[in-house]
């Protein structure tokens, strides 16, 4: 029985630090996205680097560089 729980930690351990890697490696490195939300539930997505996109992400750029917080 302890082998098994052993075995168990140790692949849960594993998969905990695979996981953590995956989040570092891929999911924080995404690319800047404008998500707007109207009042009736739709939503508009844009990648960040559209031109439609430009006016938001320069609104948000400016409004982090301002925030104390983002430094």
């Amino acid at each position: 029985m302890k082998r098994v729980l052993k075995f168990f930690g140790i692949f849960a351990l594993l998969a905990s630090a695979a996981a953590g890697a995956y989040y570092f490696f891929f999911v924080r490195a995404r690319n800047p996205q404008v998500e707007l939300y109207f009042d009736d539930g739709s939503m508009l997505a844009f990648p960040g680097n559209t031109d439609e996109a430009e006016p938001f992400v320069a609104a948000a750029s400016e409004i982090l560089a301002q925030s104390p917080i983002s430094h």
